[in-house]
């Protein structure tokens, strides 16, 4: 079997939890679409924000939940890079 990893990334327009999970659901639907995905062929997920996104109420797994239950998602924050356009979720 052959693992790949995929990466994709998406801008918001604010720091807000309904513009960060609309984001996300554009990401993950985006990503999926492209290369063919089923759930299957999913097996962890990592997301990181660029600083200062990230308010708790604000973490995308909703919408990466319709990838899969089973999938392990983990979420990290970048480090800080100076003139970086943010906020962004990556996967």
């Amino acid at each position: 079997m052959a693992v790949r990893a995929i990466r994709g990334a998406v801008q918001v327009d604010a720091n807000e939890r309904a513009a960060i999970l609309e984001g996300t659901t554009e990401l993950v639907t985006e990503v999926m679409a492209r290369n063919s995905l089923v759930t299957d062929d999913v097996i962890s997920v990592v997301f990181t924000a660029t600083p200062p996104t990230s308010p708790p109420s604000s973490r995308p797994w909703p919408p990466a939940r319709s990838v899969s239950r089973d999938v392990p998602l983990l979420c990290g924050t970048e480090i800080p890079v100076p003139h970086a356009p943010a906020p962004a979720w990556c996967g």
